[in-house]
């Protein structure tokens, strides 16, 4: 639902009534992920897509008989029909199931508090009910980042507390996914299924080396949504008149600037240095901490050279295989952009789990789960 937070923040503040459409399941080559949402309030306006416009047309109709019915949640699977040519469903040949339901007053004032964050760019997280005994279906739970508490109930302080745990665990990791709770005499007697929905403020990339590529690269990088960070320690070329579009422009040695920084798993740190006395201290650092992607610029020749200097200081085999190097995939690229675009599909596809290869020379499914989102913790799918 925080894919249209702007507009759902607006009626929830003025208290209109209105049908929530939500993706809570995807197989097969879906066009939108779980968790994407489409809403039509009591006077027929609507905003959002499900689908791409496959089936909005439909789900619009639940939407207003779930609104005329009195709120009671519908679900509804649309996929694709080889039988009926008109009937309504995905031309993609995947499935989506979708719970529509009437989001009510006492939702919508807990609400309200969530899509506020999430308008001001602070973190929040939304959890649904999507399956699970009727009673409880839709109902939603909400958790601002900077709270320890909760607002909003899922139907006991037990389902609350167990849901509240797990939704900060996925608002931390910045996903969305699924999560099972309930089942057992220490959580809740119900099995309750819960899409939890994050906003999670955005992930940071740290690119070293005030050079051209640099400044290709945090173009890139700011499209993508990362908070971009060029450091460098020379004030003649790290400057923000040459990188626009970078959020910040630091002037400091890089593996200093690294130590006092913060990063976590969804960080990733570009070396386009090309410098040892710069490359070898940072790199050193940076190995060393939890972030998604560590990539150096630099021949297979100044490769080896840099796993020997590391290698002296200490730094082990495991440590090592964590770098990408040289960075990038191999687009045949040339220009700085070009090489922008090498490493930013590199660093998608280690956050993914990619194989990097042209989907046409692939088989199975384009769309996959989220890396980790099975666990017995929590199961998601985003």
């Amino acid at each position: 639902m925080l894919n249209i937070a702007d507009t759902l923040h607006d009626w929830c503040r003025e208290d209109r009534s209105f049908a929530l459409a939500t993706v809570i399941h995807v197989t097969g080559s879906a066009p939108l992920p779980p968790g994407t949402a489409l809403a039509v309030d009591a006077a027929g306006n609507v905003v959002g897509s499900i689908s791409g416009g496959c089936v909005e047309g439909a789900v619009y109709e639940l939407c207003q008989q779930v609104l005329a019915d009195g709120g009671t949640p519908a679900r509804a699977r649309f996929g694709y029909s080889d039988d009926d040519a008109f009937a309504v469903g995905l031309t993609c040949g995947g499935e989506i199931d979708v719970l529509v339901q009437c989001v009510d007053r006492a939702d919508r004032s807990h609400l309200a508090k969530a899509l506020d964050a999430v308008v001001h760019s602070r973190p929040a997280a939304v959890a649904q009910v999507v399956d699970g005994p009727e009673e409880f279906l839709g109902r939603t739970l909400s958790l601002l980042g900077d709270s320890s508490t909760y607002d909003g109930t899922l139907g006991g302080e037990r389902e609350d507390r167990a849901v509240a745990a797990q939704s900060r665990a996925l608002l931390r990791a910045g996903r969305t996914g699924r999560i099972e709770v309930g089942g057992d005499a220490d959580t809740c007697p119900d099995r309750l299924s819960v899409l939890v929905h994050t906003y999670a403020t955005r992930p940071r990339m740290l690119v070293f080396g005030a050079v051209d590529f640099a400044a290709a690269l945090s173009r890139a990088g700011h499209f993508l949504g990362y908070r971009v960070t060029v450091c460098d320690a020379r004030p003649v070329f790290a400057t923000p008149t040459r990188f626009p579009h970078a959020d910040e422009v630091i002037v400091d040695w890089p593996h200093r600037y690294l130590a006092d920084t913060a990063v976590d798993t969804r960080t990733a740190i570009c070396v386009l240095t090309h410098d040892a006395k710069f490359d070898i201290p940072l790199l050193r650092l940076a190995l060393s901490l939890p972030v998604g992607y560590v990539g150096a610029m630099g021949s297979r020749r100044t490769h080896d050279h840099r796993l020997g200097a590391l290698r002296e200081l200490g730094v082990s085999e495991d440590e090592l295989a964590r770098l990408c190097s040289p960075i990038g995939l191999d687009l045949g690229a040339h220009t700085p952009e070009e090489t922008a675009v090498s490493i930013t599909a590199e660093i998608i596809a280690h956050a993914h789990q990619g194989t990097g290869l042209p989907l046409s020379r692939g088989t199975g499914p384009i769309h996959r789960p989220a890396p980790g989102a099975l666990s017995s913790a929590a199961r998601t799918a985003a």
